[in-house]
């Protein structure tokens, strides 16, 4: 049996990794500033961490979500306080693209209605309603198409007004800062008023912060820059460090049935241990403020380079756009230079996601690394 095709691979076989710094099978090290799309929030095999997954597994690795399970509590109560959103109700599950899905089916249970506004460039998973929200032609099969599904331009509040006032929308969904769309990000007005017509219209607004949640866009959420107040949050990625796990996070005046929701798999034990170590170090070594400050450092040195027309995004959730499509600098990165970034819809932006705490030598690094490569 072989595996079936599904990206175009690099000719790198990774088989440790410590830090930022990933070595393959022949010995080369490599630098890590694309953390496996966004996953490596704490850095690869931090000691906390594999101890927090070690000491669980000699207990109890799983069990189904029919009976008590304390360590998700212990999760549910710590994010709420490491995030300010005390608030907010915890469901798990096991990726960005279910909690999505979780999200959207939330939405149109409360609601009973069916219609989703979501935004061109957008990317919110590969399931069936989440596939239908992101706004991708080749990833989207003619079954995920019966989903009812409006794109609008970020930034169109005209557009926005018109299809909430039609009275058939269940949700509004939206990344605070466009992962895969390559670092667009809606301005702050326009999320507020986003905020204030779906409260109108009485329609549901998810924020995904899958890519941006946990600290990487210099606050623990991205939102969190526009001052406004989601219905549902949807996270995963950096949650768990590499340990898949995802949830969403529903206001309390969302009122849920037994029955509504429901996983196997989501909030098991190994899981929440994961996730609680990356929450513990992320708060015992200020990430979240660290995101910030080298993001701001990480900025004023692409600025500094020629070829960079604009950085985008924020913290360190990051766009290079260059003059020119970036993959070929991709590839000179990763074999001449020992060096993981990452690419986007938009072929002109280098995508940046390192590590939450990196340093300034590991910034200063990837741009010697990046001058030579652009000699």
């Amino acid at each position: 049996m072989k595996l079936f095709d599904v990206y175009p691979l690099y000719d790198v076989t990774p088989v440790s990794a410590k830090g930022i710094v990933v070595t393959d099978d022949k010995g080369h090290e490599y630098l890590d500033f694309y953390g496996g799309h966004a996953v490596i929030s704490i850095g690869h095999s931090h000691p906390h961490y594999v101890k927090r997954i070690k000491d669980q597994l000699d207990k109890i690795g799983f069990y189904s979500n029919a009976v008590q399970n304390p360590i998700q509590e212990e999760l549910a109560e710590k994010l709420g306080k490491l995030s300010g959103c005390e608030n907010y109700n915890l469901f798990l599950c096991n990726s960005g693209a279910e909690a999505n899905e979780n999200a959207l089916k939330m939405a149109s249970f409360i609601s009973g209605k069916s219609r989703i506004v979501a935004f061109k460039n957008s990317f919110h998973g590969r399931t069936s309603a989440a596939v239908a929200a992101t706004d991708n032609a080749s990833i989207n099969a003619p079954i995920n198409k019966q989903q009812q599904v409006t794109f609008l331009a970020l930034d169109d509040l005209d557009g926005l007004q018109k299809e909430l006032s039609k009275g058939d929308v269940c949700a509004v969904i939206i990344e605070a800062i466009q992962g895969v769309g390559g670092l667009d990000e809606p301005s702050t007005p326009f999320y507020q008023n986003i905020a204030s017509l779906c409260k109108e219209h009485e329609v549901v607004l998810i924020a995904d912060e899958v890519q941006s949640g946990y600290g990487r866009s210099g606050k623990f959420f991205g939102f969190q820059h526009h001052g406004i107040q989601p219905d549902i949050i949807s996270i995963a990625k950096g949650m768990g460090n590499g340990f898949p796990v995802g949830g969403i996070l529903l206001h309390e005046s969302i009122k849920a049935s037994h029955g509504m929701l429901g996983t196997t798999f989501g909030g098991n034990h190994l899981a929440c241990a994961a996730a609680l170590a990356v929450l513990e170090v992320i708060e015992e070594e200020k990430l979240v403020e660290n995101a910030a400050k080298l993001g701001s450092y990480f900025t004023k040195k692409a600025t500094e380079i020629p070829q960079v027309k604009r950085v985008k995004g924020k913290g360190l959730m990051l766009g290079l756009q260059f003059g020119f499509e970036v993959g070929p600098l991709r590839k000179k990165l990763i074999y001449d230079h020992h060096l993981f970034t990452g690419g986007a819809k938009d072929k002109y932006v280098l995508r940046v996601l390192p590590a939450l705490n990196i340093t300034e030598k590991d910034i200063d690094t990837f741009f010697e690394a990046l001058k030579t490569a652009l000699k």
